[in-house]
Parts: C-alpha cells; structure tokens; sequence
C-alpha cells in the first residue's frame, strides 16, 4: 500500500505540472479581484466529472478557514467538479471525531491531530500544509520580571488542555522549569488580571486580543514555539489512505481550489471578510470585523508571506519527525508512519500566474 501511494505521489508531480501548466486561463479566472465573483466558463470544465466530499474544518468559522469559504462561495470547487459539503468544526464537533467516525471525507487537523488518528488505525494522509509554522505561543508582561523562558520557574501559567499542552510540556522540559499549569479554557482574562505569569495564545488570535484589552506590544514578552526548536506545523489538509488512492484527482482538485480560495480572500479581504461574517452568524458566533481582519491578514503572511512561498502546501519532514519524537516522548503515540508515506505534496505554488 506504501509503495502504491509513492507511485502515486511521483505521478501527481507529472499530472499537477501538465494540468496547471495548461490551464493559465483557468488560473488568471481564478484569483480575479473584480468587484463581482469570478464568473466561470463552463466550456473549460465540462468533461470534469462530479464528485461529493465533505470537509471539515477543526474549528468554529471564523477568519482561518477563510479560503474554503471564499473557494466554496466563489465556485471554485464546483469548477473543479466538487460538489463540497463543509460542516462545522468547534469544541461540539471535533473535526478529528468527525474523521474518526467517517463522516467526512477531508479535514483540517493539526499534525499531533492526525498522529493520534494513525494511532488508533485511522489511516489518514496529509495532502497539503497550510500552515508549515506554528502560531501557537506563550506571553508575558514584561512587568512580571520575564525576559527569557527560565524567568517562568516556579510560576503559574496558563494553558489549553489536549494537543495544546504538548509543546508547553517539551519547553519546559527543555530549560528545565518547573511551571504550575493552569487550565485557562477560551479566556485570557486570567493573564489580564495577573492570575498567570504567562498564558497560551495564537499570534493571529488571542494575541490580539491581548493587545486590544489595553497592553501593548512593547509591554509583552514573547516566546513562539519555533523558535525553540518546537514548530509543530498545525493546520493541514488531511484524508483518508483509501479514499485518496481511490480517486486522487479529486483530492488535487480539492487542494488546487482551496488554495485558489486563499489567494483570492487576501487579493479581496473586504469581500471575504463579508462572506466569514455571513458564516459565523449562521452558526450564531458573534462577529468582530478588526478581529477578523487581523486574522485574515496573518494568515497572509503565515501561507504565502504576502507574496510568492515556494513552499506553500509543503509539509517539512524534519518538523513531521521532531512533532513525532516529542509525542513518543510524551505517551501519544506509539509509532508513526514513514514520512514518505505520511505526506503527499499535491500543491507547487509556481504553478500559479
């Protein structure tokens, strides 16, 4: 089966060239910034055949999952020939039980997310890397004395519980401090009001918060997980083995969309900042529009660093075996597939005008 999906990936590389390289009318349609959605040329993908797939995202709508939303309202994915159902991710709806029980057919997960699904003989493959970077990180008040990760010794600090814990326990481990953890759930309140000398947060979420409750930058210290050796690449594409092997152009389309979504939310941020309103009121989430700005604004630079990224949708091996070996270390797992039979690149960002 390994060797199957090896065979595979070498001739994607083949299809994805000849198939991108073939269609620049296609490509220029796509990312079109006009003041109205791309209007498609059904001439150009009638022959494509339909296929239903149901996406999950690993979390509530808002702003970081902006690409699948504009992609499915733009007709991207219906261009390709995906008749794309997207569900609901959140706290009520974990995308990683959703795939657990097979009730969808592509996710958004985590990497340590995807492990754990292996572990327990869900045979999952990723397939694109949207963010190779981890955002996740650790802020402190630079009044509390912290200036460096040992200033933490002997104190208190907030954390999220399940997959967020495992980069915090590997810091702490590494510099050898001795931390209280405290469960801090969806609030920096805590930190705010000095109940923790630091707290977890997301560089494209509560850390602007943060800086919008009356701190600011200069006055915060912080310490993002890649800079320590501990970048745990988190949101990426993910399916299941079979299913892939079964009908991998379906799979590339699915990822040439998204990202074709991707590109056209930050070309047009004002008009995908209207559509991830439109979704996160019809799931009865409260909408902030500067939030969801400089959400939308760092996943800019996270994906495509405001300009061309070689390596966007690539998953970096040396991260996939460190994420592993953290995680055996910890007890999440046991083993681990090969990477090369783990990653499948189906996305090459120079194929793009």
């Amino acid at each position: 089966m390994s060797d199957r999906l090896y065979s595979i990936s070498f001739l994607l590389v083949i299809f994805i060239s000849f198939f991108f390289a073939s269609c620049g009318k296609i490509q220029k349609e796509n990312i079109s910034d006009s003041d109205s959605l791309v209007k498609l040329n059904p001439e150009l993908y009638k022959d494509i055949p339909s296929k239903k797939l149901v996406f999950i995202p690993h979390w509530s709508p808002q702003a970081q999952f902006a690409g699948y939303y504009a992609a499915y309202e733009n007709g991207f994915y219906r261009k390709y020939g995906i008749d794309l159902v997207i569900l609901n991710g959140g706290p009520n709806n974990k995308a990683s039980d959703v795939m657990e029980k097979n009730n969808a057919d592509v996710a958004s997960l985590w990497l340590t997310n995807a492990l754990q699904l292996i572990e327990k003989k869900i045979d999952l493959i990723n397939i694109a890397q949207i963010l190779p970077k981890s955002a996740l990180m650790l802020i402190a008040k630079k009044s509390s004395g912290v200036s460096k990760i040992e200033d933490l010794n002997n104190s208190k600090v907030g954390v999220w519980g399940g997959d967020y814990i495992i980069q915090p326990m590997a810091l702490f481990k590494k510099y050898n401090v001795n931390v209280t953890l405290v469960p801090q759930l969806g609030s920096i309140n805590l930190f705010l009001l000095n109940g923790v000398k630091a707290t977890t947060a997301m560089w494209y979420n509560e850390y602007n918060t943060i800086i919008n409750s009356g701190l600011n930058p200069d006055e915060l210290t912080t310490f993002f997980y890649y800079d320590y050796d501990l970048n745990f690449p988190e949101e990426g594409i993910y399916c299941f083995r079979e299913k892939f092997l079964a009908d991998s152009v379906s799979y590339v389309y699915f990822v040439k969309a998204t990202f074709e979504g991707w590109q056209w939310s930050f070309l047009n941020p004002e008009k995908t900042l209207l559509i991830v309103k439109e979704k996160m009121k019809s799931a009865n989430l409260p909408y902030n529009y500067p939030h969801q700005k400089w959400m939308l604004e760092k996943f800019n630079e996270m994906i495509f660093h405001h300009g061309k990224n070689e390596n966007a949708g690539l998953l970096d091996e040396k991260d996939y075996y460190k994420v592993v070996e953290e995680m055996k270390k910890e007890n999440y797992i046991k083993t681990a597939p090969e990477f090369k039979n783990f990653f499948v690149r189906t996305y090459y960002y120079n194929t793009q005008p």
